[in-house]
């Protein structure tokens, strides 16, 4: 037990080593990048700080499993620099008992970063995205999906329109038993317009059987018409309502299958934010398996020689692992995948060839 604390503790402090050195890497590149991003509207040195504070904790989240086995290749290789593993393997300890240790400590750090760390990168995402809005563009677009059905609002200098549907097509271009209620830019209503049906086309919303009410009157009921099509002009764009929906990071895991539910009653297949969950969910597998490929490497005397090229050899499997999983996302956001299959099999794979690696070295 004392040998599993020891192994773990060294596991967690170069984990901590590696973590410090691409804070300080990362955050003076992102810090620059941000200037750049918001160097027209003069927002200044500061705003670009807090940005690149607030981009910084996903960031670091998203690149965990580059963390983890870059820790596992640094507690190794000074295990076996100094004779530990030897003194391990000579007190009758097993390759797969000495990985035992680590691999528990990333299960631990997968576990926390699902319960802990990933709802505070959803609050800093959101707020990083409200605050890039506000430096970009004066245009304010909100989607919103909730037991009633879909709302969006889109607006401009000219004033503020707000749709109510009670559902839509997969990209929301298309909405069904839709109300238009718009406003001016003092935030008075002028008019409420319910149709049975609204496409988006470039530049306006069609709208099929129209009824408009000038709200402006003393008695819209007597002032309302019917149409039986009506444009009504729009700033927005299909990619501006799927970007509306807020990338699935910003959603803490909590809220995340309750926010896809409603998005299902709505008309929306989900597949982005169904595989972020999945991937959620999987990714203390995926740390684990980081160690296991780090272990089955490099747990060996450096008197063997060809540490550099087991290194090497540990990298790129880390990194390709690391690839193989996003190209399964992708995979699976675009429904050529089942989702679970998409989320699970490159971590369950990655320990079942790592195992297999070690049962191999070790037996021979």
């Amino acid at each position: 037990m004392i040998l599993h604390l020891y192994i773990a503790r060294r596991f967690l402090r170069s984990f901590l080593i590696v973590l410090a050195v691409f804070v300080a890497i990362l955050l003076p590149i992102d810090l620059a990048e941000q200037l750049r991003v918001i160097g027209e509207s003069n927002a200044g040195l500061g705003a670009a700080f807090n940005l690149a504070l607030l981009n910084l904790p996903g960031t670091l989240y998203r690149m965990l499993p580059l963390f983890v086995i870059l820790a596992t290749l640094v507690l190794f290789l000074s295990l076996a620099r100094t004779s530990e593993l030897v003194v391990i393997r000579a007190s009758g300890r097993s390759a797969l008992h000495s990985a035992l240790s680590p691999v528990m400590m990333s299960l631990v750090i997968g576990i926390l970063g699902l319960l802990v760390i990933n709802p505070l990168v959803a609050a800093t995402e959101r707020q990083y995205e409200i605050s890039m809005s506000r430096y970009q563009s004066g245009e304010n677009r909100t989607l919103s999906v909730s037991g009633e059905g879909l709302w969006l609002r889109q607006g401009s200098q000219f004033g503020q329109t707000v749709i109510r549907a009670a559902r839509a097509n997969s990209d929301g271009t298309s909405l069904f038993e839709t109300s238009f209620f718009v406003f001016d830019p003092d935030g008075l209503a002028q008019s409420r317009i319910d149709a049975d049906s609204a496409i988006l086309t470039d530049g306006a919303w069609t709208l099929t059987d129209a009824k408009l009410w000038p709200l402006g009157q003393a008695n819209p009921e007597a002032e309302a018409t019917s149409h039986e099509t009506f444009t009504l002009p729009s700033t927005l764009t299909r990619d501006q309502i799927r970007d509306s929906f807020g990338r699935p990071t910003t959603i803490p895991i909590y809220e995340l299958p309750r926010f896809i539910s409603q998005l299902r009653t709505a008309g929306f297949a989900a597949l982005q934010h169904r595989m972020w969950f999945m991937s959620e969910l999987a990714n203390p597998l995926l740390l684990a398996a980081m160690v296991l490929i780090g272990a089955s490497f490099t747990m060996r005397h450096t008197r063997f020689g060809k540490t550099g090229m087991m290194v090497l050899f540990a990298l790129l499997v880390g990194f390709g692992l690391f690839f193989l999983r996003n190209f399964a996302q992708v995979l699976g956001e675009t429904g050529q995948l089942p989702v679970a299959v998409a989320a699970w099999t490159p971590p369950i794979a990655a320990i079942l060839l790592s195992l297999g690696i070690l049962l191999h070295t070790e037996d021979g």
